[in-house]
Formats: C-alpha cells, sequence, structure tokens
C-alpha cells in the first residue's frame, strides 16, 4: 500500500481516531526511514516520494495537534 497525498488526504484523515492516525504515522515513519536509506544508498528511484512521505507526516502531526487544541474534533463513536 503506497502512501501518498491522494491516500492520506486532510478529509479522509479526519474520519480516522487517534489510534488508527498514530498507527498511519508509524507506517509513514517507517517508509520515510526505508526511502532515506534508499537515497543513501543510492537505490532510490522515485525522489519525489520522499516529499509526498514527510508531507503526510506533517498533515498527521497537524491533525493530531489541532484536536489536542480543540480546534478539530475527533469522529464520535456511533454505535
Amino acid at each position: 500500500m503506497a502512501f501518498g497525498t491522494k491516500d492520506l488526504a486532510p478529509s479522509e484523515l479526519d474520519g480516522f481516531d487517534n489510534e488508527k492516525l498514530v498507527a498511519e504515522l508509524e507506517k509513514s515513519k517507517k517508509e520515510l526511514f526505508n526511502l532515506r536509506f534508499q537515497s543513501a544508498t543510492g537505490q532510490l528511484e522515485s525522489h519525489g516520494r520522499l516529499k509526498a512521505v514527510r508531507r503526510d507526516i506533517a498533515r498527521i502531526y497537524t491533525i493530531l495537534r489541532e484536536r489536542e487544541l480543540g480546534i478539530r474534533t475527533a469522529p464520535s463513536v456511533s454505535e
């Protein structure tokens, strides 16, 4: 599963609860580490992917912080 700006749009991230956002953050950080490693060893084919993953991480951090400050609300559980 590729993480990019299409998969992690802010409107889609609004629907995630905090636990799922943290899980997505961890996946993105692991992917960024792997991309940096590939870049350092000269195996990276798509340098634009680094920028997309960094933006995804920033997007997730922004949503988490806005929820912390009360600017944005977490989705309510309807069961």
